[in-house]
């Protein structure tokens, strides 16, 4: 892990200086090192929204001290992100109450699978955005960076995914959000 978050930040920060990214590939371990990246590269924290099934607020993952399920957890401890400005969508996976709130107990927000059910064109998303406009503006209007586990998918939509949860969001639900995130100053975006 460590060696490959080494290699990835010798490229990154050339590339975001130079394009507008949509990081495609691995697992939510290179999240942390981008958000590092972009932080730097913009000189203030960023805005989140962070589409997944999973809360990814672990202290460690199973027994190490960094991965895919700790990377939210990090972020805010390293004040990558403005906690407030952190907003997830989809979660539903089962967790100790302290993970599973720790967005939230932060003073994001956090949007779930069940709450988002019905909600599937963009005047029942434009809520979620309006609440994302808002908290964006409170807090002088962050870069915004947008992480997509494909896992907030229903495995319905997204069957081949490694860590499937039944009850997620249709390809529709995240097409409105994507659509609805035009007017936004999105800096940069994993997948």
């Amino acid at each position: 892990l460590e060696s490959m978050r080494a290699e990835l930040m010798k490229h990154a920060p050339a590339l975001i200086a130079k394009h507008h990214m949509a990081w495609l590939g691995g697992d939510h371990s290179i999240t942390l090192p981008l958000l590092r990246a972009y932080k730097k590269h913009h000189g203030q924290p960023l805005a989140v929204l962070h589409f997944d099934a999973h809360c990814d607020t672990w202290q460690d993952h199973f027994g190490e001290p960094s991965g895919h399920g700790t990377w939210v957890y990090e972020a805010i401890q390293e004040k990558l992100v403005v906690p407030q400005c952190f907003v997830q969508l989809g979660i539903r996976s089962a967790g100790e109450r302290a993970a599973r709130e720790y967005v939230k107990d932060c003073g994001g927000a956090i949007h779930t699978s069940r709450e988002l059910r019905g909600k599937d064109g963009p005047e029942q998303i434009a809520p979620i955005l309006a609440d994302l406009q808002q908290r964006l503006a409170a807090h002088g209007n962050p870069p915004l960076y947008v992480s997509l586990d494909i896992d907030c998918l229903d495995p319905a939509f997204a069957p081949g995914t490694g860590t499937p949860e039944p009850g997620g969001m249709s390809t529709n639900q995240v097409l409105s959000v994507l659509e609805g995130l035009s007017e936004f100053d999105c800096v940069g975006m994993d997948c």
